[in-house]
């Protein structure tokens, strides 16, 4: 992690593909993020597939895990005051992810690709923020959804400090 860098904390909440998992470690790396924390039955380190996917980024990037979001949720806020965090789900109320005025520090929870995000880590989030879908499909993987908005919100939080 980037210790002048903007602190991104990625939630994992019930995340079933330990690739899926695997490639948000190596985004969690490139961008800098602060940690990684997997909830509920979302694969963790150390997990062979992970490990694999991840390309050693397992190992580089701290993690940790909790029974639920909401419980990591709690406990983020208790660590870190004034941390804003913000699901990553196609609400009617999100907002597009562009648009999202970004803070540090930060976290994004990312749901489970059926089912969402937990509606008692729902209610805890800030905001919402959300990928267009034009598509028939309206769906993208989890990793590529991660690595836009991560990639938009770590843009926005760099020209915030320049």
């Amino acid at each position: 992690m980037n210790d002048s860098g903007p602190q991104i904390t990625i939630i994992l909440d019930r995340l079933r593909s330990a690739h899926n998992t695997g490639n948000i470690f190596r985004l969690a790396e490139a961008v800098g993020a602060k940690e990684i924390i997997c909830c509920g039955y979302t694969p963790c380190p150390p997990h062979p597939k992970l490990a694999k996917t991840a390309m050693g980024t397992d190992l580089t990037v701290h993690s940790r895990s909790f029974p639920t979001a909401k419980e990591a949720i709690l406990a983020l806020r208790e660590e870190t005051p004034g941390i804003e965090i913000l699901a990553v789900e196609p609400l009617a109320n999100a907002v597009e992810a562009w648009e999202y005025p970004y803070h540090s520090p930060m976290a994004i929870v990312l749901g489970n690709e059926a089912l969402g995000i937990t509606e008692d880590a729902l209610n805890l989030c800030d905001a919402s923020v959300a990928l267009p879908m034009l598509g028939a499909k309206a769906s993208i993987n989890v990793g590529n959804c991660a690595a836009a908005v991560l990639y938009i919100a770590l843009s926005k939080l760099r020209k915030a400090v320049s």
